[in-house]
């Protein structure tokens, strides 16, 4: 009894150790811009965006830049970055024609009409890590 108790110990214990975080890369930046917010994105050329598109559980993430005027993104603009630093139009035909807004450094969902779920993130928006507090040391009295 006390083997069959332990090796299933063993076994739960093990396959915690061996469980994988399965977060998409969109998951992550977006608990990051959660957790410490983004400064208000102005107008302009953004050069350092993250370009996601999802679909179903498949997320996939790229570097590109985008315009953002009057507090809204041209999605006629954005366009994805080559490794060697060249960019290319990045095009989707999207089911709704609205103006895309950005909350807290992140753009609204566009939805293509290949069902393709593409959000903007400006990461040079995100605000710095806040400090935290030291913590005292545990006490080593004797009594």
């Amino acid at each position: 009894m006390k083997k069959i108790i332990l090796s299933t110990c063993l076994y739960i214990g093990s396959s915690m150790l061996l469980a994988q975080d399965n977060s998409t890369c969109y998951q992550k930046y977006v608990k990051v811009f959660e957790v410490r917010g983004a400064n208000e994105i102005s107008d302009g050329l953004h050069e350092n965006v993250v370009i996601t598109i999802r679909k179903g559980s498949f997320a996939d993430c790229f570097v590109g830049r985008a315009k953002v005027k009057d507090g809204y993104i041209d999605t006629k603009t954005l366009q994805m970055s080559f490794i060697d630093e060249t960019f290319e139009p990045f095009r989707r035909s999207y089911k709704y024609d609205e103006p895309v807004t950005i909350v807290n450094g992140i753009s609204k969902t566009l939805v293509t009409n290949d069902e393709e779920l593409v959000n903007i993130l400006f990461v040079d928006a995100i605000k710095p890590k806040k400090k935290a507090y030291k913590r005292a040391p545990e006490p080593e009295f004797e009594l």
